[in-house]
């Protein structure tokens, strides 16, 4: 069967896995645009017919060579980001406790563990940043975040409380 080009404007469906271990996150130091040079979650594309969770598990052991199983994980909430430059995407984020291994080499940038303390000073996309906020409140959440042309934040917003997100 032929491919058909992506609609442009879609969301693309996505995962991202925060991993911890005690006091520090394994995060990913990106080396592709558009999130090159901040760290971020490891995660990925859903593949045709492949459930959220399912990535998780994949993406975790491509990147991290962790091996999870459904067990392991947690749903932690559902981050949606629009924008007329093409950077539309639905994610849906999990959490997992692991144990400290030494970060391996990953394609998509360089694995760090970076300590609780130094989350809030991290350079990381600002959507991130909220995430972990949410996630240390213990909070599931759905975040919706508004970019321009030029993938500049224009506004964040967590939908299940209503509030407003700094930018």
């Amino acid at each position: 069967m032929a491919s058909t080009p992506f609609p442009a404007g879609l969301k693309r469906a996505a995962v991202m896995i925060v991993l911890r271990s005690a006091d520090e996150f394994l995060l990913l130091k990106r080396n592709k645009a558009p999130n090159a040079g901040l760290y971020a979650p490891i995660g990925g594309k859903i593949e045709p017919y492949e459930r959220p969770i399912d990535t998780a598990i994949r993406e975790t052991a491509e990147e991290a060579g962790v091996g999870l199983q459904k067990s392991d994980l947690s749903y932690a909430g559902v981050l949606t980001e629009t924008s007329p430059a093409g950077y539309n995407w639905l994610c849906f984020i999990f959490k997992a406790n692991i144990e400290r291994i030494a970060p391996p080499h990953c394609d998509e940038g360089t694995l760090e563990w970076i300590p609780l303390e130094q989350i809030s000073t991290t350079p990381m996309p600002p959507t991130d940043l909220q995430i972990y906020q949410l996630l240390l409140q213990g909070q599931h959440f759905a975040i919706d975040a508004l970019y321009d042309d030029e993938l500049r934040l224009l506004e964040m917003r967590e939908e299940v409380s209503g509030q407003l997100l700094p930018c």
